[in-house]
């Protein structure tokens, strides 16, 4: 079994267990960025991964998602922002800068510019990875969308005048916790493997949120971001798959699919009984 894992901090709640020895994972991990294990999984050359809520969507025939064990926010999520120039009234026919890594959040601010702030910018593939923040400030821009650590470090900076989260930005519109990322396994994979890693990404979750104040300490040295901003960080994300986080990502669904976005279709989960 090939499971994949993202390497920005958001992941450390999960996958440090792991990483520690405190928690044995009957698979081999890969680490990559969102965009990547998207990639991998939906290929095939993963059995299960993390992956970006929308790109579970485009590909739900293949896929079945792991009970209980999400990304997701109910508010602030300080890692998926919009840093701009300008106010949004004003991003009419702008330029907003996004990276390759950040499919779920591009359509989620895509959403918010349509329906909420009524502007239509133009979206831009950035010639610079997210983790280049000064590579990305250099590129002409009137905004730029930063997902995962670089979002941290670059609200530190201060450069730009609006600051927008859109995790917040969700909240505010629809009164639901916002899903950015759940656990899939390809329907191809032995249901017996991937109950197998199931269990151990949920107990290592345990392990993970019972020992934030360490891994705050271990995502400051990796990062830069004060020990203090890490723990408050990890205090904002939840990592459940409850019902309300099931509302929300099915709300987020329907009004891309409405759109074309996405196919309209239900979520299926693993049977893990």
């Amino acid at each position: 079994m090939r499971v994949g894992r993202i390497g920005y901090i958001n992941c450390y709640p999960v996958y440090a267990a792991i990483d520690r020895g405190a928690v044995r994972m009957p698979a081999e991990l890969v680490t990559g960025t969102p965009a990547e294990l998207n990639d991998l999984l939906v290929a095939g050359q993963l059995d299960v991964s993390v992956i970006s809520a929308i790109e579970y969507a485009r590909h739900a025939k293949d896929l079945v998602l792991l009970p209980g064990l999400a990304i997701s926010c109910d508010g602030p999520v300080r890692s998926v922002a919009l840093f701009s120039r300008v106010p949004v009234s004003g991003l009419d026919q702008a330029t907003i800068l996004v990276t390759a890594s950040s499919r779920t959040s591009i359509a989620l601010l895509d959403l918010l510019c349509r329906d909420v702030w009524h502007v239509r910018p133009q979206f831009v593939q950035a010639r610079a990875e997210a983790s280049d923040l000064d590579a990305l400030a250099a590129l002409p821009h009137d905004a730029v969308l930063v997902i995962g650590d670089p979002a941290l470090l670059l609200a530190a900076r201060g450069l730009y005048p609006h600051h927008i989260d859109l995790g917040d930005a969700w909240k505010r519109w629809t009164g639901l916790p916002f899903v950015f990322a759940v656990w899939a396994a390809r329907r191809q994979a032995s249901a017996v493997a991937v109950r197998a890693v199931h269990a151990a990404l949920l107990e290592a979750r345990t392990w993970g949120l019972a020992h934030l104040d360490a891994l705050a300490l271990a995502a400051a040295a990796a990062t830069g971001v004060p020990a203090q901003e890490c723990r408050s960080y990890f205090g904002g994300l939840d990592y459940a798959f409850s019902e309300a986080h099931l509302a929300g990502l099915t709300e987020f669904l329907r009004r891309l699919a409405a759109k074309g976005m996405v196919p309209d279709g239900s979520l299926q989960f693993l049977q893990v009984a």
